[in-house]
């Protein structure tokens, strides 16, 4: 399981299953699946392009002492690269943009 897998998972499955599979199978100990909405929130951010936005997180699951993380935090921690808008993590000529 990895990369890979969760590419696959995303790109075969709808977003929610996907999140959830990739929660359970790729991270040990598993991801509880209450940390879905949370995962799909930042997802929702990344596209928006507001990787600062607070996401609320479940009860009892705290970042950094706090009940919300950032986007980018909670798409770090549980590697959502596979759903995020490729130009975020890729250094391909197609997704580098320079400065004239």
């Amino acid at each position: 399981m990895g990369y890979n897998t969760a590419l696959d998972l995303a790109e075969n499955m709808d977003i929610r299953t996907s999140i959830a599979y990739h929660l359970r199978g790729n991270h040990y100990p598993p991801v509880p699946s209450s940390m879905v909405d949370p995962c799909l929130d930042a997802i929702d951010a990344y596209h928006d392009e507001d990787y600062s936005r607070l996401i609320k997180l479940p009860e009892g699951v705290f970042w950094r002492g706090e009940d919300s993380a950032p986007a980018s935090a909670i798409a770090e921690a549980h590697h959502l690269d596979a759903w995020l808008p490729h130009a975020h993590y890729c250094d391909c000529n197609d997704c580098v943009f320079i400065d004239e």
